[in-house]
């Protein structure tokens, strides 16, 4: 069985996505290592052993594959990830009071309730909770 075990996203700073996905998102350091003049390999996941063995690595932005990539979602006002969440109207609020900004507040698309936020490095990022 093949299964996903680390998805990209690429970020202004990983530092500061670090801070961002863990203090304001909610998931848990899996791997920080310093790799020398100032580079980082920062991977992040889901918290209290949910998805053990799948990781979001916070990649540097900046290069001739990240940039443009990163500029044609940006101005498509695509995310680069869609995450899930059980009450998406509760993470909109919980959010929201933790000052973060929406590009786009919780509605129905399909068969979802989905939102954007933008996660302060350089992405949109997709809150999804599937219709009941």
């Amino acid at each position: 069985m093949i299964k996903v075990a680390m998805t990209s996203v690429y970020v202004d700073d990983v530092a500061e996505a670090h801070a961002f996905y863990t203090r304001v998102l909610g998931f848990e350091t899996r791997v920080h290592m310093d790799l020398g003049g100032g580079a980082l390999f920062v991977t992040v996941g889901a918290p209290a052993g949910a998805q053990p063995d799948l990781q979001l690595l916070l990649e540097p932005g900046q290069g001739p594959i990240a940039e443009p990539y990163r500029a044609a979602l940006r101005e498509a006002e695509l995310p680069c990830i869609v995450f899930s969440v059980d009450d998406i109207h509760a993470e909109y609020e919980r959010l929201r009071g933790l000052g973060v900004r929406f590009a786009q507040t919780p509605r129905e698309r399909g068969p979802v309730i989905s939102a954007v936020l933008d996660d302060t490095v350089g992405n949109f990022v997709q809150l999804a909770q599937p219709k009941e």
